[in-house]
């Protein structure tokens, strides 16, 4: 038992995207809902901040109006190579540009007027004993609850306590996010590769502009800082330097998160269902992690009141319906990501490929369905 009586039907260790979609949907449906968060909101994070148009119809339905609060609607795409070849082409679904600031924080209030419980904390550790879980918290002691649900990024502490396979192997990505102000068209999300990695571009609600940018941790210790590294390797692309040159800094130094892992994960860890980045990353070169987060919460939430109304009678069916419905959303996603990215990681075969993706346009609203889905059905 905790503190605040009989154990919580659901509960969500972590408060971003999909921890919070999470918590509102089942919170709806009359579930006794906990959502433990280690920061406050409003936050920055580090993201590309573009979500496909795919997360709409669910995001109406929890209650969050993405218009209302400023989102760009983006409707066309555009990538250079490392030498300033460029390709546009339209985006066949469209999307649009938020900053997390303002996302998590809208999804955070609506949590809160839904009756969702938050507790500012940071979990420890996590126990399944007796068909429920107990989970250690740092500074709160322990809460007990039917369901576990794993919302908590890309890597912690409590992967290691899990002795989770990705986590052993070290990971080479860095990533830097800033924004900054400047002209940009609010209707255009680009991707600029340069020397070993590439940046996303896009306007955020304020008519700030999105820089998003991950390299390889190695390349980047060859220089002092991250100016230096900015000067002499992204400034390569013409098109980053312009951006980069003709803005100014809306923050006062950029945001950092190293060790960013795309090995494959469970998205069933020790009973708990993993929604996502927990579950797994696609690489940002795709630009669609927000609108996997998001449609990974709908999809543990609809199985979680099955099995809590007794639809689903066992806890081993819910994990396997869980682990079959996440690999038939997103493990073609992931998969050409994964081809996409060892594409662009090699200089030559990035100029070869918009090469000839330029003779053959059809192909690249193509490629960007593949790392895509449909828009959300709302049960």
């Amino acid at each position: 038992m905790n503190t605040y009586g009989n154990p919580f039907d659901v509960l969500i260790i972590g408060g971003g995207l999909a921890g919070l979609s999470a918590a509102i949907h089942l919170q709806k449906q009359g579930f006794d809902v906990m959502l433990i968060e280690k920061n406050e909101y409003p936050k920055h994070k580090v993201c590309g901040e573009y979500i496909s148009n795919e997360v709409l119809p669910y995001l109406n339905y929890l209650g969050v109006d993405v218009f209302a609060l400023g989102a760009k609607n983006i409707t066309k795409f555009e990538v250079s190579s490392a030498k300033s070849k460029l390709i546009a082409a339209n985006l066949p679904l469209g999307g649009f540009g938020i900053s997390r600031y303002a996302l998590d924080e809208a999804l955070y209030l609506k949590a809160k007027s839904v009756g969702v419980l938050f507790v500012v904390d940071t979990v420890m550790e996590v126990q399944f004993l007796d068909d429920q879980f107990s989970v250690e918290t740092k500074e709160n002691g322990k809460y007990t609850s039917k369901i576990v649900i794993g919302a908590y990024g890309k890597r912690t502490n409590l992967d290691v306590k899990l002795n989770r396979n990705f986590i052993k192997n070290k990971s080479p990505y860095l990533a830097v996010k800033t924004h900054v102000k400047g002209d940009f068209p609010e209707d255009v999300v680009a991707l600029h590769n340069f020397e070993g990695g590439y940046c996303g571009v896009s306007k955020v609600e304020d008519d700030s502009i999105n820089l998003c940018y991950i390299t390889n941790f190695e390349a980047f210790k060859k220089y002092k800082d991250i100016e230096e590294f900015q000067e002499k390797v992204l400034f390569k692309n013409t098109y980053l330097k312009s951006i980069f040159k003709n803005t100014t800094a809306v923050f006062e130094s950029p945001l950092t998160i190293s060790q960013i892992s795309f090995d494959r994960k469970s998205p069933v860890e020790e009973h708990m269902l993993m929604c996502g980045d927990s579950a797994g990353m696609i690489h940002p070169l795709c630009g669609n992690g927000m609108s996997m987060a998001i449609r990974s919460a709908q999809i543990a939430s609809e199985l979680i009141i099955d099995y809590l109304d007794n639809k689903i009678l066992s806890r081993n069916s819910l994990e396997r319906s869980y682990q079959k419905a996440w690999n038939k959303a997103f493990k073609n996603r992931l998969k050409v990501g994964h081809v996409v990215a060892n594409l662009f990681n090699n200089t030559t075969l990035t100029e070869v490929s918009l090469l000839a993706l330029k003779k053959i346009p059809f192909l690249v609203p193509f490629i960007i369905k593949q790392t895509h889905g449909k828009p959300m059905i709302i049960k």
